[in-house]
């Protein structure tokens, strides 16, 4: 193979209750990414579309996740990358970790598929790294594994693909607004009460519980959370608003995606999501915020090929 064409898609990161555990990916956005094969060694980067972001092989995330991939695999050839971003950095919807679980994959199919998921996970958490300053697993993880995952470990690293209901929807609306990964992480307490650690982790075992037997009561009930949530809805205006739109027109459950602006509803049925895509766009319309929204399945197969010779 001498060309890829890939989608890497956004993802949906702590799902309320998993903070820095738990996402999914969606269908509806995500950033296109192509991969020529060329016999000079090394990275360029090309072209970039859709977003403002540096071509400097070491700072751009796709870029130094492909780097490191080639080098660690001592590829006799290099690549020339293109990238399209599909959907705005700093938008909590995984923009970073969609570039680099999308050069990670991409570069791997190029090398033959020599590496696992989970290894590529981890050449993506350097591509995190690079963009943030953490290694962070949940947005990566989702993008490449597809559906659900559970970051169960990080020391050692492990992933847990978990199913995804059929009628299960998301919602998400994304307040054109930045909110920074890092101040997003400065605002968050530094200690909890035992009987709020004991609630959060109950409801972690009762939303993984709820995706496996398709208990979409026992899912709504779970999708609560009362450590993060409280400490960061601060930072997005109108998100009681937004939040409560969503639950009194039918949504299991609403919340914030990573580290945000963008809120997050998941919901049972097309017709269900259809009726909280237009409650949530009513209560924001008169806001003064420019917004987008979209409604998505949950993406069960993660990044895609679009095209290969």
């Amino acid at each position: 193979m001498d060309y890829l064409k890939i989608f890497a898609p956004a993802t949906v990161a702590n799902v309320s209750c998993g903070f820095d555990s738990l996402g999914l990916a969606v269908d509806a956005i995500g950033d296109e990414m192509s991969f020529t094969r060329t016999t000079e060694r090394g990275v360029k980067i090309t072209n970039i579309t859709g977003a403002d972001l540096t071509y400097n092989i070491d700072k751009n995330v796709a870029g130094a996740v492909v780097k490191k991939i080639l080098n660690e695999s001592h590829a006799d050839f290099g690549i020339e990358l293109t990238i399209h971003k599909g959907f705005s950095p700093g938008s909590g919807l995984g923009s970073s970790a969609a570039s680099a679980a999308g050069a990670a994959f991409g570069t791997n199919q190029l090398l033959g598929n020599i590496y696992s998921d989970l290894e590529l996970t981890k050449f993506a958490m350097f591509g995190e790294e690079v963009a943030c300053g953490s290694p962070i697993a949940d947005n990566v993880s989702a993008a490449i594994y597809g559906g659900f995952i559970l970051v169960r470990s990080y020391t050692p690293l492990e992933i847990i693909k978990l199913p995804v209901p059929s009628e299960l929807r998301v919602v998400a609306i994304h307040p054109q607004i930045e909110v920074k990964t890092k101040d997003a992480r400065d605002v968050l307490p530094t200690e909890i009460t035992l009987k709020d650690a004991v609630s959060q982790w109950a409801n972690v075992g009762g939303l993984i519980s709820g995706l496996y037997t398709d208990n979409y009561k026992l899912i709504s009930n779970s999708l609560v959370d009362i450590i993060v949530e409280p400490a960061r809805k601060g930072l997005i205006p109108f998100f009681d608003e937004v939040k409560n739109s969503a639950l009194n027109s039918g949504a299991l459950g609403a919340g914030i995606s990573g580290s945000g602006p963008t809120i997050f509803a998941l919901c049972k049925s097309d017709e269900v999501a259809n009726n909280v895509y237009k409650s949530i766009a009513e209560s924001y319309k008169n806001t003064g915020i420019d917004f987008e929204m979209f409604i998505s399945k949950v993406n069960p197969e993660g990044i895609k090929i679009l095209e290969e010779k």
